[in-house]
């Protein structure tokens, strides 16, 4: 939203609101309310703002749209719906959960080449913050939001840069196709295997 996107829609465990005039910050706020303090379900959204619809029992996944993020739990994008993406022209989709599309929905965005980023590397933030807490209290340090903001973007932007590094498939311009899966395996095990090697430990 901050760099012009649109949200069409948002769901919870009921189904799916789309609104076609676009979920901007004001209309985030409403739903943070009506979650957080009301303990609401998603589908009150249709009813106050009346040009969104709800869908009720269904998965936003048919939905056209340019950037997909599935954000909730484990297997809740499959195969199906990830071709329904593609299909529908998504050119990229980033996890904000564990796991959250099948591998057979991994395959298909693979075999169409969009840009793919799985939660071991997108949904990363979450644990290096808690790396951060925990470098805090034992240094007995303080920092504001705006320092973890940007250790954390640092810490992000260090993960992404592995995972072209890794993952890359294209000329030696850096043209070409990444494979973000394969970056972050081969990233995240490097990683393991160093820490093991510095420690004696094989």
């Amino acid at each position: 939203m901050q760099l012009g996107g649109k949200v069409l829609t948002l769901s919870d465990s009921g189904g799916f609101i789309y609104d076609p005039d676009g979920i901007d910050q004001e209309k985030i706020n409403w739903i943070k309310h009506l979650k957080n303090v009301k303990r609401g379900r998603i589908s009150e959204y249709a009813d106050h703002f009346t040009n969104a619809t709800h869908h009720e029992g269904k998965r936003p996944w048919n939905v056209p749209c340019d950037l997909a993020l599935p954000c909730a739990t484990q297997n809740e994008l499959d195969a199906d719906e990830a071709e329904a993406l593609v299909e529908n022209g998504c050119i990229a989709v980033s996890e904000g959960a564990n796991m959250p599309t099948t591998l057979e929905g991994v395959k298909v965005f693979h075999d169409a080449k969009i840009l793919y980023g799985p939660g071991k590397a997108a949904n990363a933030g979450g644990v290096a913050v808690s790396g951060l807490e925990m470098s805090q209290n034992s240094g007995r340090v303080s920092w504001n939001t705006q320092q973890l903001g940007e250790m954390l973007t640092e810490l992000m932007d260090g993960i992404h840069a592995k995972c072209v590094e890794y993952g890359h498939e294209g000329g030696k311009d850096g043209s070409g196709y990444v494979d973000y899966v394969k970056g972050a395996n081969i990233a995240g095990f490097k990683k393991v295997a160093d820490a093991m090697l510095a420690f004696g430990v094989v």
